[in-house]
This record gives C-alpha cells, sequence and structure tokens, in this order.
C-alpha cells in the first residue's frame, strides 16, 4: 500500500468516526513552507458543547459561549495553544500550561512536564491527555506527540506515550485523538497516530477538517500556520457558535 492509500484509508477512518472526541494534527504543508497544528473538540452535553475558540496574542483560549450555562469549567475551560519563542504547544487541557511553564521557566523538557500529569478525572471515561509541540530549534526532533491514558479505566495507573517525529513529510501530519470511537464508557484512543493529508492554503484545512467531523458532536476547531522561514504564525478559527 502507497503512503497516499494509506492516508486516504485513515481520511475515511475519521470520517466514519462519529465521537473521535478532541483531535491533535500536527504536520506540514505540500510545499515544504509551514508546519501546521490542527486541534478540535467535540461534545455530547451540554456543558462541553456551549464553548467557542478565541484568539489572544497569539494564543487560543477557550470560553464558555452562554457563561449562564456554564456547569464545570475545570474540564472544558482551557488554552488549548500557547507559544514560547520558537516552540509551540497544542493540548486538549491544561497540561498546556504545564508544558509552557516547564519549557519556560527551564526546568524540564516537554516529556518531563507531562511526566507530572495523568488523564482527567471524568470517571468513567478518565479521558486521555493528548499533547503535541513543534520546537523549531531543535534540531533532532522537529515536533513530538503524547497521550496520556489509564491502564483499561483502572484510575490508579496511568500510561504515557510518547512520539518524537525527526523532519516532517510534506503534505502530511500525524494525527491523535482521545477516543478510539463512541461508546459508554467511552473508549480510550488505541495506537500509534496516525497519518492524514494536509494542504497549502489554511482555510482549506480549517473547512476540509470541519466538514469531515460529525455535523451533531463538532463543536471548534482551530488551525495554525508556522512559516519555517520568517517564524510567524497565523490562526483560523472555526466555531460552531458564531
Amino acid at each position: 500500500m502507497t503512503c497516499m492509500e494509506i492516508v486516504k484509508k485513515n481520511m475515511n477512518r475519521l470520517a466514519q468516526n462519529s465521537y473521535p472526541g478532541r483531535g491533535i494534527i500536527i504536520g506540514m504543508s505540500p510545499d515544504s513552507k509551514n508546519m501546521i497544528q490542527v486541534y478540535w473538540i467535540m461534545g455530547r452535553s451540554e456543558n462541553s458543547r456551549n464553548r467557542v475558540f478565541i484568539e489572544e496574542n497569539g494564543n487560543v483560549k477557550i470560553e464558555a459561549y452562554d457563561p449562564a450555562r456554564l456547569k464545570d469549567p475545570s474540564l472544558v475551560i482551557y488554552y488549548p495553544v500557547r507559544q514560547y519563542e520558537n516552540k509551540h504547544i497544542v493540548t486538549n487541557g491544561d497540561q498546556t500550561d504545564t508544558i509552557y511553564n516547564f519549557l519556560k521557566e527551564k526546568t524540564g523538557t516537554f516529556e518531563d512536564a507531562l511526566d507530572t500529569r495523568t488523564f482527567e478525572p471524568d470517571a468513567p471515561n478518565f479521558t486521555p491527555r493528548i499533547s503535541g509541540l513543534i520546537d523549531l530549534d531543535d534540531k533532532n526532533t522537529l515536533y513530538r506527540l503524547s497521550i496520556l491514558k489509564s491502564l483499561d479505566n483502572n484510575p490508579d495507573i496511568t500510561k504515557r506515550f510518547y512520539f518524537k517525529y525527526s523532519k516532517a513529510l510534506p503534505g502530511a501530519g500525524h494525527l491523535i485523538h482521545t477516543y478510539e470511537s463512541d461508546g459508554n464508557p467511552l473508549p480510550s484512543f488505541e495506537g500509534e497516530p496516525y497519518m492524514v493529508e494536509l494542504f497549502n492554503n489554511i482555510d482549506q484545512v480549517a473547512d476540509f477538517y470541519w466538514n469531515l467531523l460529525n455535523e451533531e458532536n463538532r463543536v471548534s476547531l482551530l488551525v495554525k500556520f508556522i512559516n519555517l522561514e520568517t517564524k510567524k504564525s497565523v490562526i483560523k478559527i472555526v466555531n460552531k457558535h458564531k
């Protein structure tokens, strides 16, 4: 099977999944000019669906669309995207701040930061924490992905997986998401991040993945392009709630 055949198969896998949960893609545009991050959130409950992405000084925060309907902010309100120097962080929870502080204070690495964290305390799902980092200054590892999850829904044991990519493949990215599929409880993602397609245009990437996600469950999506020559970035946001 060729690389593109694998990618197309993986795109069908995502399109047919009604509830992959939150997802992170990291990769490179086909013209090799930009590194790309994609992040989305989905929701089944009113609390999870009552959210929007807001850009703030190059970072992205999540806010309640209707503050009066916000119930428990602890696991749904956070910064999914932060940047420190040429290090671009994306995660599905407040571990964004953990990684940011470790890198800024030079107290440890991406992995060191996540070694202090575990999966989310939302029994019975024990939602995995997924995280990614693009580091333009790292000569050995261009980007990283991670997932922290429970051992067969055992709340006392955390499994931590780290995936390092020395280079990016033009036109492709690696995707990791929180859930393998819909269910009750929700089954955690299994295996390695899988390869998907990326494009040269930020609007095309945003439209493609927004339309690929389940229409009922999708909530918000962002795409970040990081220019490899100028090191400057631009962010595109799509919210179900306008």
